[in-house]
């Protein structure tokens, strides 16, 4: 007992010892001096994110932290790289200002509001901080003074919600070489009291106005300057021409006018300028591009002829000279090294430079289009090997099409349409294995349709209508599986009528042609076609009642046949038409009364809907056998939903941390229903949309993710569960996040929560259902806020791949959520057959770029977000009788005072106040679908005007 004793004894001063040495544990193993070492703990403590390892137990060493850099001999912290952690609070910010080494400080894509004033005066007092990123966060309010801060080089406020003028703010950052402060809300004139050796300055999409000031000229150091999408007017100031170290210089979407200034010329280091979208007049100076390799003069009023040195110099490579008003010829010399040339919508003469063209190997897009040009298409082009676009659409071009237009290997988009082209439709065209569309309509072309044209896999738009051809149209067609439009109108075709491609969608137009005969019944199987065009043709018999079935079909024109019998009723949605038929009877009109003296006349009539009657009964019989066939179910399992088998599940997970959704999702169950095909609600291009009770009662939609053309990425069924769990973490009231995945041999299934009234486009181009304003901009605005959401994600943009009325949902008439969030995460559109590499998104909705960008952009979003604008105003469907609704509203937005005309009337006449507000959201939608992309206002701009329109 006594050693016991004295051992204890001896013990316990051991193990205070050791207990007292182990909390000072970091200090042994560290370099740092003990306030950055205690900084760095509290850090720590105050900075809530899984993606930070900071842990003082495991690394007593704060420099072998990750996202934090050490001096060479660890002594002292002097970056730290906190970007994209999602951080709300500013709490931890003045922290930051007790390491007095820093140098580099990166908050940038975080979720902060503010920056306390204790941070700016402590860090302001660092000597060697140099760089400062608060980029992509929630900044608000005004830009604070950046008093102190003697070293600071670069300073990044982009993409922020600050307002406000600059003011005086910035006078102190005397060592300061580069400002962002784009995407904001400043206001007030450009700031030029900053640092002499300024080089990079960049206010590109706020709120400045007033001139362009001269004094931009002092800081002799600039290399970037970008004003672009501001509120700036005047002329620009000759003595930037001054600027000896410019590169870049970015003047789009203002307000600028007077001439584009000689000056400009003089600077040898000037590599890029562009000043699209603005009001500049008169001609385009000599020598402009002698050192640029990047030139944008778009979308302007610029007149004269185009210097004949403009297009030559060696360096050049990019020229969008669009939407002018140039003259004159196309020089000859053209830089080898130019990949674009935009030089569309001018009243161009002459012909197209052919020798220079042959020589153009690195060429990819050619846009001439809406010129006067003249002389016919050069054999030369056939050089061009990297051409992926080539437009001469809208001029004088005569001869024929030269067979060496089969040589362009990498054309995914040839349109020659609106010309006097003559000859026969070369077969070379056959050897465009890359080719997407080819428009050739419009023009006086002879001979046959040549059947090597079946061999273009990629082609999604074969345009061949008012033309001279003749014969029937290729028997393979059918073999076009990516095809969505089909215009062959306005020729002498005849024939028999070949199976159809199965994917068309957006029209098949056979009308004014020489086709006889019965319509085909292969036609029933075209059930995502919208528009189909029989018109002025010979077909006979009676209209099939399948046509009342294809459940796309908007438009039916059957006008100027031998049709008979009698026309069957067809859904409100779609619009028929079927005057020009002597013998054709429209069932659903008022039914005539028959007089009695005229029996001799009643009785044939009465006899021929007899037989019409018993004809549609037989179709119908025969439409009922093929959809059973289609959908592959019988009677008896759609009464006891038995004999099929359930989808062999691989994987699946819930996303939600809602309890009440964690208990009510039973994935069994939730495979029954999506075997039953009268749970179908929905169908989208990419998805089918079931409607799913649990067995708690609780409603939802699955969706079933279409796995065609093998674009979705189910390589890898890891990444696409990560992929979901990222979204499954998003939380908006106006965006559909999936709630839980399966994961099956062939498809995906995603759960959401159910909509209670279905699509926006369901209830807004239904004729029973009436939308009021307050319904239709409450719709707007929470779209708009889940785009903006959206597109300002701390992990990066979230793009819409089909963004249109029909993925919107609506859990209230004024509660809509956006849909198909996660198609730009799960498709990979290398891998498609040509569908989805060409055409993205929902007809009417697609950007006008897009045919040459061949990419999805939140500029996109907002054009796609602008047409459903327009929408909700006028009533009318995005697409309709083959027009699109943008192209409507800009025919008749030429003159404000008919801006009335436009809104759909049994709205805007509820009230003054309606009529203004529409006319406010009007503008608003305007602005959304210019055809420039750098013109649109961001998402968080468009929030903003929708909510002032109030």
């Amino acid at each position: 007992m006594g050693w016991c004793a004295h051992g204890n004894a001896l013990l316990v001063p051991l193990l205070f010892l050791f207990v007292f040495s182990f909390s000072f544990y970091p200090l042994a193993f560290s370099k740092l001096s003990s306030p950055q070492l205690e900084a760095m703990i509290d850090l720590s403590q105050k900075i809530p994110s899984s993606d930070l390892s900071w842990n003082i137990t495991k690394e007593p060493d704060p420099c072998g932290w990750n996202r934090t850099t050490c001096s060479p001999d660890n002594s002292s912290v002097i970056e730290l790289s906190l970007s994209g952690l999602s951080l709300a609070s500013s709490d931890f910010l003045p922290v930051i200002c007790q390491i007095d080494s820093l140098q580099v400080l990166d908050l940038s894509d975080n979720q902060l509001s503010s920056l306390p004033d204790e941070f700016i005066t402590s860090c302001g007092k660092i000597g060697g901080l140099k760089r400062l990123n608060f980029s992509r966060n929630a900044l608000v309010g005004p830009l604070p003074s950046f008093t102190g801060f003697l070293g600071l080089e670069f300073l990044d406020l982009s993409y922020n919600h600050m307002r406000g003028s600059t003011g005086s703010k910035l006078d102190g950052l005397v060592t300061l070489r580069s400002l962002n402060l784009s995407v904001n809300k400043f206001d007030g004139s450009v700031p030029v009291k900053l640092s002499r050796v300024l080089e990079e300055l960049q206010l590109s999409a706020n709120e400045f106005d007033g001139e362009i000031p001269a004094g931009v000229a002092d800081y002799q150091s600039l290399t970037l300057v970008d004003f672009s999408q501001n509120r700036l007017s005047g002329s620009v100031p000759d003595r930037l021409g001054e600027l000896p170290k410019l590169e870049v210089l970015v003047l789009s979407s203002n307000r600028l006018s007077g001439k584009i200034p000689e000056s400009l010329a003089n600077i040898p280091t000037l590599s890029r300028f562009s000043a699209n979208q603005n009001k500049f007049s008169g001609p385009i100076p000599s020598g402009l591009t002698r050192s640029l390799k990047s030139l944008d003069l778009s979308y302007n009023k610029l007149s004269g002829s185009i210097p004949s040195d403009l297009l030559s110099p060696p360096k050049l490579q990019y020229v969008d000279l669009s939407y002018n008003q140039l003259e004159g010829p196309i020089p000859n010399n053209l830089s080898p090294y130019m990949f674009r040339l935009r030089l569309g919508s001018n009243s161009l003469i002459g012909t197209i430079p052919a020798d220079s063209l042959g020589s153009l190997e690195k060429l990819t897009y050619l846009e001439l289009e809406n010129n006067s040009l003249t002389g016919s298409v050069p054999p030369e082009l056939g050089k061009c090997r990297s051409l992926a676009l080539l437009s001469l659409a809208q001029n004088n071009l005569t001869g024929p099409l030269p067979p060496e237009l089969g040589n362009l290997s990498s054309i995914q988009v040839m349109k020659l349409q609106f010309n006097n082209i003559d000859g026969v439709i070369p077969g070379q065209i056959a050897q465009l294995a890359s080719l997407a569309q080819l428009n050739i309509s419009w023009n006086l072309l002879s001979g046959t349709i040549p059947s090597s044209l079946t061999n273009l896999r990629n082609l999604t738009t074969l345009n061949l209508q008012h033309n001279n051809l003749n014969g029937s149209i290729p028997a393979a067609i059918g073999g076009l599986q990516g095809l969505l439009e089909l215009q062959l109108g306005k020729n002498q075709l005849s024939g028999h009528i070949p199976t159809m491609p199965l994917s068309l969608q957006i029209a098949l137009n056979l009308s004014s042609n020489l086709f006889d005969g019965t319509i085909p019944a292969t036609f029933s199987q075209l059930r995502n076609l919208e528009i189909l065009d029989l018109s002025d043709n010979r077909f006979s018999g009676s209209v099939p009642m399948y046509l009342t079935q294809m459940p796309a079909l908007t438009q039916l024109i059957l006008s100027n046949n031998l049709l008979s019998g009698v026309l069957p009723k067809f859904r409100d949605v779609v619009k028929v038409e079927a005057s020009g038929n002597m013998n054709l009877i429209n069932g659903t009109a008022p039914r005539p009364s028959v007089v009695r003296k005229r029996n001799s006349v009643a009785v044939p009539v009465l006899t021929g809907l007899a037989s019409a009657v018993f004809a549609m009964l037989v179709v119908a019989v025969v439409v009922i056998s093929v959809s059973k066939r289609f959908y592959r179910v019988n009677d008896e399992h759609l009464q006891l939903g038995e004999n099929l088998p359930l989808p062999q599940v691989i994987d699946s997970s819930l996303l939600t941390s809602n309890g009440i959704h964690r208990s009510s999702i039973d994935f069994t169950k939730a495979m029954e229903e999506v075997s039953d095909p009268t749970k179908i609600v929905l169908k989208t291009r990419f998805s089918t949309y079931y409607k799913a009770t649990m067995p708690s009662g609780t409603r939802y939609y699955i969706k079933k993710l279409n796995w065609s053309d093998k674009i979705f990425q189910l390589g890898s069924h890891d990444k696409f569960g990560q992929e979901l769990e990222v979204l499954g973490k998003l939380n908006n009231s106006n965006v559909m996040t999936p709630l839980a995945y399966v994961l099956t041999i062939d498809s995906g299934y995603l759960f959401y929560e159910y909509a209670q009234k279905g699509t926006l486009f369901d209830v807004l181009h239904d004729s029973s259902s009436e939308l009021d304003w307050a319904s239709r901009y409450s719709i707007a605005v929470g779209v708009a806020q889940g785009l903006a959401f959206l597109h300002d994600c701390s992990s990066g943009p979230i793009l819409l791949l089909d963004l249109s009325s029909r993925t919107v949902l609506l859990k209230s008439l004024k509660e809509p959520q956006v849909g198909d969030i996660e198609l730009c995460k799960v498709i990979d559109p290398s891998k498609s057959t040509g569908s989805l590499s060409t055409v993205a998104g929902s007809i009417g909705y697609i950007p006008p770029e897009y045919a040459y960008t061949m990419r999805i952009t939140m500029a996109g979003n907002v054009y796609s977000f602008g047409v459903m604008l327009l929408e909700l105003l006028t009533g009318k469907p995005a697409c309709s009788q083959g027009n699109e609704l943008t192209k409507w509203v800009s025919t008749n937005t030429s003159k404000q005072d008919k801006w009335d005309h436009i809104l759909d009337f049994s709205v805007s006449r509820t009230s003054l106040t309606v009529r203004s507000q529409m006319l406010a959201v009007l503008r608003v939608a305007l602005a959304c679908v210019s055809i420039s992309p750098d013109s649109r206002p961001k998402m968080k701009s468009v929030l903003r005007m929708l909510l002032n329109a109030r």
